[in-house]
């Protein structure tokens, strides 16, 4: 099998598993680090690694143009979204909830799709229903939509047309570049911005212990270098419905993670919503011949 056949397979279950690491990360980082202050080091830590892999290998650098577009995604997948999420969940948005809500980026990728030239078939919509359906089955027992949280379930709102934006955008105005020098160009924006507010609105603690160190490097090198390259990957040389559509995936592999490393309930009605989940994925992604109307 080609090299290139052989990613286009691996590339899906593999950003699956890295972005659903997320959470656990974010769990092991928020009792010893304000999340502004964290994202802004790892941001810097992404344009560092980054640089040097790109200098070192005389990567192309994007036009002047891409630039500014890359800039601009990067600020609604990168700055906004992980800012959004972060700070929503460190005031007290429970964790299920914030993932049902960014879980809507399926539906709404799908409703805007036709802007970027993409169509999106009946089976397509069902799979995209279905999946929603089986992220409420699996992360239902989390869920507290009654509460009244106010500014935090609104930042969870804002990440999710933060990287339904950012992800439109980018397959818009900028789907080929290079992947070192694209993510230089987009950290630094996400830098740019989250930096100064990190300085405005926290005391910038950040307590360098065992569990904040294993999370930056996973978040730097795993989760930004790995799974945003895959994202891209996948962006590239594929339809932003399907590609956005994995990510209902994430809370069902997400449980699982917890429930082996810190012993989560993990019942009957979690399982049968994963199902659901593969079953409504499968329905978006599979390729099959549509009839051209």
């Amino acid at each position: 099998m080609p090299a290139p056949d052989r990613l286009a397979r691996l590339a899906p279950p593999l950003f699956i598993f890295i972005w659903a690491t997320g959470y656990i990360v974010a769990k092991l980082a928020a009792p010893h680090a304000d999340p502004l202050t964290f994202l802004s080091w790892r941001y810097a830590g992404v344009v560092a690694l980054m640089l040097g892999l790109a200098l070192a290998a005389r990567a192309p650098w994007p036009s002047r143009r891409d630039m500014g577009h890359l800039a601009v995604a990067g600020l609604g997948i990168q700055a906004l979204y992980l800012a959004g999420v972060w700070v929503s969940i460190r005031q007290g948005l429970p964790a299920g909830t914030a993932a049902l809500i960014v879980n809507l980026q399926p539906v709404l990728v799908a409703a805007a799709a036709p802007l970027i030239g993409e169509r999106v078939v009946p089976r397509q919509w069902l799979g995209v229903a279905l999946g929603l359906a089986g992220v409420v089955l699996v992360i239902w027992h989390k869920l507290n939509l009654g509460a009244s949280y106010g500014p935090p379930l609104a930042l969870c709102l804002m990440s999710l047309l933060a990287i339904t934006g950012g992800t439109l955008y980018q397959k818009r105005f900028v789907p080929q570049f290079d992947l070192r020098t694209g993510q230089v160009v987009q950290f630094a924006a996400a830098l740019a911005v989250t930096l100064p507010l990190a300085w405005a609105l926290e005391p910038m603690r950040i307590v360098w212990n065992r569990d904040v160190v294993i999370a930056m490097a996973w978040s730097i090198l795993v989760l930004t270098a790995g799974g945003i390259s895959l994202m891209f990957h996948m962006l590239r040389h594929g339809r932003v419905t399907a590609v956005s559509s994995t990510m209902y995936l994430v809370p069902s592999v997400t449980s699982v993670m917890a429930w082996l490393l810190f012993g989560e309930t993990l019942g009957a009605q979690a399982i049968a919503g994963m199902g659901v989940t593969l079953l409504g994925v499968y329905l978006v992604v599979a390729r099959k011949q549509e009839t051209t109307s």
